[in-house]
């Protein structure tokens, strides 16, 4: 079994501790069961000469759990980086990497971002990577069940899906936007379709590595990687990324990285980028051009009455740093022994929201509702509040307090 799981890490990446020993040996075992072995060795051997068989192992093992939109902030936030690009005159389009893509809904919710923020299709390219060929043939099919679409916010399942008996069938405009291709990122062959790319969708790949294998990884990535570019990664992957030639955009609960050596120009709509909050993921008409009408972001952060000022913010600083790292749990603890050290306060409970809300804890309503109880004029926590409403489909609350939103800092 030594052996076998060392091939694994070897030719495609995978730490048997990433996913379990047990479970990577359960589908070792039943691969060799189909083949009538019950020897380790045999198996081993057999993988040596059939490809065949090593292409089932692999299909066998990759995890290719996904659904659309998975965590909305990344994409949220892929609008507003775009928009800079293009309103800068820096390029004529955005070039997107989607790797690994696995079945599609990882590109395909990226193409339909930036269409229904009003960008032409001329505007962008994506192309989508993946190691198993089961999954890209589901990709290319187009065809979703229901366990691809989660959450209470599916307005998009309305306008890019129809509805069939074998399930939800994507749309042609938005499928035309991907390009897909079968490749191991390990591989010394490795090549996608372009040589750079704006931005690369990297996320929940490399917690599967070992620590030698995410560097050989992440080496081929930044090579990929405009000069200038982003890396989105997953929560638990930032902090090793950036200890690998990259550092934090400091765009929190978005988890994007740049190239530490990146000499970004930074405007002013690209700084409010960087302040929390965001804005909700809406769709927007095109312009006169045919170009992207992203949503605004406002001009400057509101005062926050009941603010922790002096020695009492610099804990809630060191958490807001801690989050934009992806160290959710120890902000998290920060948060949290701020509240038992100062008592209540606005900001502590405003960033526990974000941090509930960044796992897909419910309980994100009751942080900032607590914040607004504290500080009803809480801007930030009205404006997530706002959003959190939205994506759970309580869409009268979600206007009403927009409107106080808007009531409270009328200027944006």
């Amino acid at each position: 079994m030594q052996q076998i799981e060392r091939e694994l890490r070897e030719r495609i990446g995978l730490d048997a501790t990433s996913i379990g020993s047990t479970l990577l040996q359960r589908s070792i075992r039943l691969r060799m069961k189909s083949q009538g072995l019950k020897k380790a060795d045999a198996y081993y051997a057999l993988l040596q000469s059939s490809s065949t068989e090593w292409y089932e192992l692999v299909e066998s093992v990759v995890v290719t759990e996904t659904w659309f939109f998975r965590d909305h902030e990344p994409f949220i936030t892929l609008l507003g980086l775009v928009e800079e690009r293009l309103s800068a005159n820096r390029v004529g389009k955005v070039r997107l990497l989607s790797l690994p893509c696995s079945s599609g809904e990882e590109p395909f919710s990226l193409a339909m971002t930036l269409l229904d923020a009003g960008l032409a299709p001329e505007r962008f390219e994506i192309d989508a990577v993946d190691i198993s060929a089961r999954a890209l043939t589901r990709a290319k099919k187009g065809v979703y069940g229901k366990n691809s679409f989660r959450g209470k916010d599916l307005g998009f399942r309305d306008r890019h899906f129809r509805s069939t008996r074998e399930g939800f069938v994507i749309s042609p405009l938005i499928a035309n936007c991907v390009r897909f291709s079968q490749g191991n990122v390990l591989a010394e062959d490795f090549k996608p379709l372009m040589d750079n790319y704006d931005f690369v969708f990297c996320r929940n790949l490399l917690i599967y590595f070992d620590r030698s294998t995410q560097q050989k990884a992440l080496a081929t990535i930044g090579r990929l990687l405009s000069p200038d570019g982003m890396l989105f990664v997953g929560p638990a992957e930032q902090p090793l990324v950036m200890d690998h030639g990259f550092v934090s955009a400091h765009i929190p609960m978005a988890f994007a990285c740049r190239k530490a050596a990146a000499n970004v120009p930074r405007t002013a709509r690209l700084a409010r980028l960087e302040k929390l909050p965001k804005p909700d993921l809406v769709a927007a008409p095109l312009n006169s051009n045919g170009e992207l009408h992203a949503p605004r972001l406002p001009d400057k952060s509101p005062q926050v009455s009941a603010s922790p000022v002096g020695k009492e913010s610099a804990p809630l600083e060191r958490a807001r740093g801690l989050a934009d790292a992806g160290r959710l749990a120890e902000a998290a603890k920060i948060c949290e022994a701020h509240l038992r050290e100062y008592g209540p306060s606005a900001q502590a409970y405003y960033l526990m929201g974000l941090l509930r809300d960044a796992t897909g804890d419910l309980t994100a309503q009751d942080y900032y509702r607590k914040a607004l109880y504290l500080d009803p004029n809480h801007y930030e926590s009205l404006l997530q509040l706002a959003l959190w409403s939205e994506k759970n489909g309580e869409h009268a609350d979600a206007r009403r307090v927009k409107n106080r939103a808007q009531r409270v800092n009328p200027n944006n």
